[in-house]
């Protein structure tokens, strides 16, 4: 998944639709992880005889908590984010889905606020941690809310999403490359600003691990839609390319940037929204963990 500043950063509202498209692209992986994460849970070890409580600690749009609540039909789904905007969106989703009963939302700043949320069989905590400063303390204080035999799964990373050739036909070519390279210097600043900032060695296995968690497993989700792309993931890729082009202006040079305004050109071919060969394919990586049964 993308990597997207703070939500306290940017326009709620605007942050909000960037993460509801993005999420709708992700259905289908999202759908494999939770049925992945029920075998995991259920009928893995056979440790668990149900799961009655689930934090969905992704900060995003509702779809992953409604996900979870149809996966596991016994559980009630607490969506916990810094953003009532995000989490109005997530309640309204779960009232449209008829899951409003079972899918509740709750404002909380992480970690600090964490133990407000109560004890849980499963947290996802998807694309979560990277935003705060000490990610191990904060895994620390994800295993410290699950009950025993219960499991954690961390969304980090995986591979950054791939839309456009290397050659595009206007400037020069390696473009994508180019703002990956922007991009991941901007999130390395970003991160080093945070309150309580500490660098790791980001070995997620290991981290949880060290949380007092038992790892079972990484597995990564292919999103794969390949060209000629329909209508709402270039409007998606729209999106994403007006927020990197705002972003990255600064570390960008003026061809590029050139190249970024000919894709954003909603009338010309050139344009990131009529363009034949974009595509979009990504991979996001889940790490799996349980509590042990005897805490």
């Amino acid at each position: 998944m993308t990597i997207h500043p703070s939500p306290d950063d940017l326009d709620p509202d605007a942050v909000g639709r960037h993460l509801d498209s993005e999420a709708e692209l992700h259905v289908p992986f999202l759908e494999q992880a939770a049925a992945r994460l029920r075998d995991l849970a259920l009928y893995g070890d056979h440790t668990l005889a149900r799961v009655d409580r689930i934090l969905d600690l992704g900060g995003g749009p509702g779809i992953a908590s409604c996900l979870l609540a149809r996966y596991f039909p016994n559980a009630d789904v607490v969506t916990g984010a810094p953003s009532p905007t995000l989490l109005a969106r997530a309640g309204a989703r779960a009232r449209r889905e008829g899951l409003g009963h079972r899918v509740r939302t709750h404002r909380v700043d992480l970690p600090t606020d964490l133990d407000a949320l109560g004890s849980a069989d499963l947290v996802w905590a998807g694309d979560v941690v990277h935003h705060l400063g000490d990610q191990q303390a904060a895994l620390d204080a994800l295993a410290r809310v699950l009950r025993p035999g219960g499991v954690i799964a961390v969304a980090e990373r995986g591979l950054a999403p791939r839309f456009l050739p290397r050659d595009i036909g206007i400037g020069r070519p390696g473009l994508q490359a180019r703002l990956d390279a922007a991009h991941e210097d901007w999130f390395a600043e970003s991160r080093a600003a945070l309150p309580g900032a500490r660098a790791e060695v980001e070995d997620w296995p290991a981290m949880l691990a060290r949380a007092g968690l038992v790892p079972t497993g990484s597995h990564s989700f292919l999103i794969d839609l390949p060209s000629p792309l329909d209508a709402a993931p270039r409007e998606h890729l729209y999106a994403e390319l007006t927020h990197r082009r705002a972003l990255l202006a600064d570390r960008l040079d003026e061809q590029d940037l050139a190249t970024m305004d000919a894709l954003l050109d909603t009338d010309a071919d050139t344009g990131i929204l009529w363009r034949p060969d974009a595509f979009y394919l990504a991979a996001t990586t889940i790490h799996t963990a349980r509590a042990c049964t005897r805490r």
